[in-house]
């Protein structure tokens, strides 16, 4: 006699308390995916482009900027949570005297993601469509091997940016503006 046992699915509130034991990681649909380190290039990138965007955000009370340890709750029982690698919530969206002390439980007006080494080309964008699925209005998908930026809308539209290129916070994020080439560390070890 054969007896399956269904796993528990975990919630957010688990997902913090695993987070303070030192596990990192998102939750879909209440199951973990461990996530680890993506390396130095993604984070120098997460680094210029997250200051490149405080630097415009924070002096016009525009809203607030997040990074990946952050999270944000998009789905409830069984619940998800994700983790950008920047994010922009308008003020409207987040206002700036709120404390939020667990997951953002509100889809980010802006949300950018860092391919890594070990993402496909598909789950990097099926994840963007995740995000503008749950009301994200801009999303930024960085390409480190190919120094390009994928820009995806809820329209559909789909636009890559090289280095020559600017990008454009659009209406998302009206008059920002950052040269895609200076979102990238330098090559030859010089930033």
């Amino acid at each position: 006699m054969t007896t399956i046992t269904e796993a528990k699915l975990l919630t957010a509130a688990d997902l913090l308390r695993l987070d303070g034991e030192g596990v990192r990681g998102e939750l879909i649909r209440g199951v973990l995916c461990e996530t680890m380190a993506a390396g130095q290039e993604h984070g120098e990138i997460a680094m210029r482009l997250g200051a490149a965007l405080l630097g415009f955000i924070e002096p016009r009370g525009l809203g607030r900027v997040m990074g990946s340890g952050s999270g944000v709750w998009l789905d409830r029982d069984p619940d998800t949570v994700r983790e950008p690698d920047v994010a922009f919530f308008a003020v409207g969206t987040i206002p700036l005297d709120a404390r939020v002390t667990g997951y953002a439980e509100v889809a980010p007006d802006l949300v950018v993601e860092i391919v890594s080494p070990s993402d496909s080309r598909r789950e990097v964008h099926d994840k963007a469509h995740m995000w503008l699925n749950h009301g994200v209005r801009l999303v930024w998908v960085v390409q480190p091997e190919t120094r390009t930026v994928d820009v995806y809308r809820p329209d559909g539209e789909i636009a890559t940016l090289g280095e020559q290129d600017a990008l454009d916070g659009q209406d998302v994020l009206s008059g920002f503006t950052c040269e895609v080439s200076a979102i990238f560390p330098r090559r030859g070890g010089r930033g």
